[in-house]
């Protein structure tokens, strides 16, 4: 297997990608936080002391995917046409975050949409440490993603 990473002399590189093709790429990512029932109802019902957590974890995400190369090294920096993050829980001790990432571009969203489900999930320990620190974090994972070369992946593509 060759890795696309390293350059002939075995060191770090960003990839070339001048050569392929412009394609509309998506990609979704989860993950979750585990946490006590009486947190995941201070969330639900807007009385975590530092506001309204998932809001605020809704930009973070946002943000971050827009920010993705600034913390990954050899990710490309991208324009992205949209980010979409979502919460659902079990009503009773999970939070699950969804976040979509989609751009036309000539190298794919994984990573943005992995970076946006991490952020919101940070946020949301940030948001709500007073209340629980034990709260645990993952598994994070790409759902799916479509475009490019290598194709489709995952269940939704």
């Amino acid at each position: 297997m060759e890795f696309s990473h390293f350059n002939e002399q075995g060191r770090a590189r960003m990839v070339d990608v001048s050569d392929k093709d412009i394609t509309k790429r998506s990609a979704a990512a989860r993950s979750k936080v585990t946490m006590d029932p009486g947190t995941l109802e201070a969330i639900k019902s807007g009385s975590v002391g530092k506001g309204d957590v998932l809001a605020v974890a809704q930009v973070a995400g946002i943000m971050a995917a827009k920010q993705t190369s600034d913390w990954i090294p050899m990710c490309h920096p991208l324009s992205l046409t949209g980010v979409d993050i979502r919460f659902s829980d079990n009503s009773k001790d999970e939070l699950y975050i969804e976040a979509t990432v989609k751009t036309t571009g000539k190298t794919g969203v994984e990573m943005e949409a992995l970076t946006a489900v991490s952020a919101a999930a940070l946020t949301v320990y940030d948001m709500c440490k007073a209340l629980q620190k034990d709260m645990v974090i993952g598994p994070t994972m790409l759902v799916s993603k479509s475009g490019g070369k290598n194709g489709n992946y995952g269940l939704e593509a």
